[in-house]
């Protein structure tokens, strides 16, 4: 799209040889008709057209055509308005004069961001097939265009914001994914001392007990993808360093006196509000403006049980292979029960269920053995699905998190007040339970058994 006849002979002859069908529109109008005739792979837009900016046109065209990869071709470049557009998703910025050979590099880098991999993949089989989960891989495929923008992963713990990212991590390498490097940091895993030591790095003599250089997450993590989960445990003192790693690119390990560049992507997800976090002063603002440059939620499965079949079938193959199992069938009756559950775990509830009916099932069955009792014991099944003989909260709560508390109740007794095995069996980690704990103080065991 450009209004410059010669300039955009140009950009056609180039898309031509580079393989792609170029359609020349030479102004706003004519590219709003075009776009509603079909949908493209690529844009080329000028800024600067008779009857608009391409800075414009270019929100029209994401909400038409969210897959296309486009590119901003201008004479007056504005910082402001580049950084806006990259941030939303903009593939490239090149300023005139540009030349043949600028373009076409620009192209063959557009090419292979457009080699995505088939998005049947067994990540997103776990995400599922709902509309929901579609709008999900849609938002995916759209931060994968630009690997510099973060992406904040938002949902409650178990809706799969691991399985998101990544998906991700996949969309955004396409075939050669599996030879960049995913580095998963579970944020609240790690010693608040040790943090800064552990996420850039630090040289031998930096600290007590420092005999060697360590080589940091970040550093493990260049040129692939840093995946920083529950990001609001960052321990507040580091969030400014974190901040100006996150603006720049830029970090130094601890002791040492240089500085180095990461070129990867940076995905951070929580299950917490962030804004509660900022008003509670635990969470710098600016750092999660920051980080929300992208955001994409993960809706809670109660909020799309239509997905749970498609879910049980790939969680309970993916088990059978972990266990090295024939594979087994899940019977109807199974799945309609499993439908009428509220999943206060999500998914990785739903894995944990199939796990433990798994590996009660005798080796020679050819259909799963579902442990019912747990769906109806569990106190979070359906409204009218309670268990008497459940603890009561000390406090009003919403449902949600009477779900949660009884759940967690339950599995407490179920493993004689082993906080580490209970968390294991309800899917979450060691800190997270011990977190709420710390907010029902009531339900931390006394047991010698509890850590």
């Amino acid at each position: 799209m450009d209004d410059d006849v010669g300039f955009s002979g140009m950009l056609a002859s180039v898309v031509t040889q580079e393989g792609g069908e170029p359609f020349v529109c030479n102004s706003v109008a004519a590219a709003r008709a075009q776009l509603t005739k079909q949908t493209f792979d690529l844009a080329i837009l000028d800024n600067k057209l008779p009857d608009g900016t391409g800075y414009e046109f270019y929100s029209q065209l994401m909400r038409k055509n969210p897959a296309c990869v486009a590119a901003m071709i201008t004479g007056a470049p504005e910082l402001s308005q580049a950084v806006e557009l990259t941030r939303n998703g903009l593939f490239d910025y090149l300023t005139k004069p540009v030349t043949a050979d600028a373009v076409a590099a620009c192209l063959r880098r557009a090419k292979l961001r457009l080699r995505l991999p088939n998005i049947q993949t067994e990540d997103a089989a776990l995400l599922g097939d709902s509309p929901a989960m579609k709008e999900v891989t849609l938002q995916l495929q759209q931060a994968a265009r630009h690997v510099g923008a973060a992406v904040l992963l938002l949902g409650e713990t178990g809706s799969g914001k691991d399985v998101a990212a990544r998906l991700l991590h996949q969309l955004s390498f396409g075939n050669q994914a599996a030879d960049v490097p995913y580095v998963p940091v579970n944020c609240p895993n790690i010693p608040t001392e040790m943090f800064e030591a552990e996420l850039f790095g630090s040289e031998k003599g930096s600290y007590t007990g420092a005999d060697r250089r360590r080589t940091g997450l970040v550093e493990s993590a260049e040129g692939g993808t840093l995946f920083l989960d529950e990001v609001a445990e960052i321990p507040l003192a580091l969030q400014s360093k974190f901040l100006r790693f996150l603006e720049s690119r830029e970090y130094r390990s601890l002791g040492s006196t240089g500085t180095s560049r990461f070129t990867g992507r940076v995905v951070a997800a929580t299950n917490r509000s962030l804004a509660d976090e900022v008003k509670a002063g635990r969470f710098r603002e600016d750092l999660m403006y920051r980080l929300d440059v992208f955001s994409i939620r993960l809706p809670a499965l109660r909020e799309r049980l239509a997905d749970v079949d498609g879910l049980a079938a790939a969680l309970l193959e993916q088990l059978c292979e972990k266990y090295h199992r024939r594979k087994l069938r899940l019977k109807q009756s199974d799945l309609d029960a499993l439908r009428s559950h509220t999943f206060p775990g999500n998914v990785r509830e739903l894995r944990n269920l199939l796990e433990r009916s798994l590996l009660r099932t005798d080796e020679t069955a050819s259909e799963l053995l579902m442990d019912l009792t747990w769906l109806k014991n569990s106190g979070a099944g359906s409204a009218t699905n309670g268990n008497a003989d459940d603890p009561s909260p000390k406090r009003q709560l919403t449902p949600i998190e009477e779900q949660e508390y009884r759940l967690i109740a339950k599995v407490l007794s179920e493993e004689n007040g082993g906080i580490r095995r209970a968390a294991t069996a309800l899917g979450i980690t060691h800190q997270t339970l011990l977190r709420r704990l710390q907010k029902w103080p009531e339900l931390r065991p006394t047991s010698t058994a509890s850590e």
